[in-house]
């Protein structure tokens, strides 16, 4: 069999007239051309961003009286939710519209998750961190598919934008604009 030589990648310069989001879909893009590493992407990062959500959710929110009838509204998986809906906002909101639809979704399943640790199920935070591990083993075997070393490296600084560009690239396929 042949071996992948990798490839060095250039950093990516924006256009004159190019917006910060599309920098970072640029440099997401030319790291990731493998279909199967972009095949594990579009499965690992949404089952990544529900444990991030349900882990959050399961930290012990304290009681604010101030919050009066509302206290149970209230956890730490609401500030996630509405810090992806700013950090997107700044950078496309059609986009960040689409991630809160995203992340509603992704609430009613950590919520069902919730009910189902009340009813005697396992605890959800064994649950979701169970998850995150086995995503993070699909982005990291992604990867390696890549052949491409400094791929792996340039997730860690754009972990933030990757749902959005996920986002992205359906919003691509479909021919729509964000």
């Amino acid at each position: 069999m042949a071996k992948f030589k990798p490839v060095t990648l250039k950093p990516i310069l924006p256009k004159k007239d190019e917006r910060p989001v599309d920098v970072y879909f640029n440099r997401l893009d030319a790291s990731h051309r493998n279909p199967s590493n972009r095949l594990l992407h579009f499965i690992c990062v949404p089952l990544m961003l529900f444990s991030a959500l349900g882990i959050a959710w399961a930290i012990p929110f304290p009681y604010l009286k101030f919050l009066g009838t509302y206290n149970g509204m209230f956890n730490w998986g609401s500030f996630l939710i509405a810090f992806c809906v700013y950090y997107t906002l700044k950078l496309s909101p059609i986009l960040s519209y689409t991630m809160l639809l995203v992340l509603f979704a992704l609430s009613y399943g950590v919520s069902r998750l919730a009910a189902l640790e009340l009813a005697g199920g396992p605890p959800m935070i064994w649950v979701c961190t169970f998850t995150m591990a086995l995503a993070w083993l699909g982005q990291y075997l992604g990867g390696k598919k890549e052949a491409n070393e400094q791929s792996f490296k340039d997730d860690g600084q754009l972990v933030l934008n990757t749902p959005i560009w996920v986002l992205y690239s359906l919003f691509k396929r479909l021919g729509w604009k964000y």
